[in-house]
């Protein structure tokens, strides 16, 4: 009877191979309304002005805590498996021009 209730409560998720693929961001900027917290997911490029939204993910504020939870306990794991992730002292809003660091 407990291998039935646990089949019962599996959900079968299914990741299409374009969404499998993934979608690099390397910012996201986060809003909010009394009923949904709104992230975009935004890759800025070196030298170019303007950067483009890659993906928006909207979800209910209880959705959102855990998120940030799940996140913490992930951002802990990390850290004991690999070491500290040092975060440098960051302006709260990122250039809109990179600055050429090396050429090829």
């Amino acid at each position: 009877m407990a291998e039935e209730k646990k089949k019962k409560n599996q959900v079968n998720i299914e990741l299409p191979e374009e969404v499998a693929e993934g979608v690099y961001a390397n910012l996201a900027i986060i809003s909010h309304s009394q009923s949904e917290f709104v992230v975009d997911f935004i890759r800025m490029v070196p030298n170019v002005p303007k950067a483009k939204v890659k993906s928006r993910v909207i979800l209910t504020p209880q959705h959102a805590k855990r998120l940030l939870g799940a996140l913490q306990d992930n951002v802990v794991k990390f850290e004991k498996q690999f070491g500290p992730i040092t975060v440098g002292k960051q302006n709260p809003y990122p250039p809109m021009n990179f600055t050429p660091t090396a050429q090829a």
